[in-house]
């Protein structure tokens, strides 16, 4: 499990994000029209995993602004935005942001997607919620690179994901 701050205060995720060089763990998120994808869907792609507590929070909406800005500058890549967040704030959230080259996508129902990769927080507030990570895929659904943001108020290293595209 990784020892992370919320706030400066100490908080566990339940687990160790997926090892680089291994399949990356399957999973069921909900669109914004409820549909379901999954990540076999983005086989042929290049993948990065924009992970989240919520879009509602200062940090997390600057992650997916950024990334959306970022995604035109990259080829053959899907940069999907994942959190515990309803599907309709979610839309709600890029509707207001005029956010259109990243997708946003909820694991609402299970957290199936939080527990495989082992990026729930175990405890503190935000219990249950996907802590701030960064996976990133190749086209064939393994894993190049990670990051557990160790303050969960802090960005992302944004480079070190899009950098791990190119190798």
């Amino acid at each position: 499990m990784a020892k992370i701050t919320l706030g400066g205060n100490p908080v566990e995720t339940i687990g160790d994000l997926p090892n680089v060089g291994i399949k990356a763990p399957n999973f069921t998120l909900i669109t914004k029209d409820l549909s379901e994808k999954k990540l076999e869907d983005y086989t042929g792609n290049k993948v990065v995993l924009n992970i989240f507590p919520s879009v509602d929070t200062g940090t997390c909406a600057t992650s997916v602004r950024t990334f959306n800005k970022k995604a035109s500058e990259v080829e053959n890549t899907k940069i999907l935005c994942i959190s515990r967040d309803l599907p309709f704030a979610q839309a709600r959230f890029c509707g207001a942001e005029g956010i259109e080259n990243v997708e946003m996508l909820s694991d609402f129902k299970s957290g199936d997607f939080g527990k495989s990769y082992g990026l729930n927080f175990k405890n503190g507030p935000f219990e249950t919620l996907h802590s701030r990570c960064i996976v990133v895929l190749d086209e064939q659904g393994n894993v190049l690179h990670t990051e557990q943001v160790q303050e969960v108020a802090d960005e992302p290293n944004y480079e070190a994901a899009l950098n791990a595209l190119k190798k």
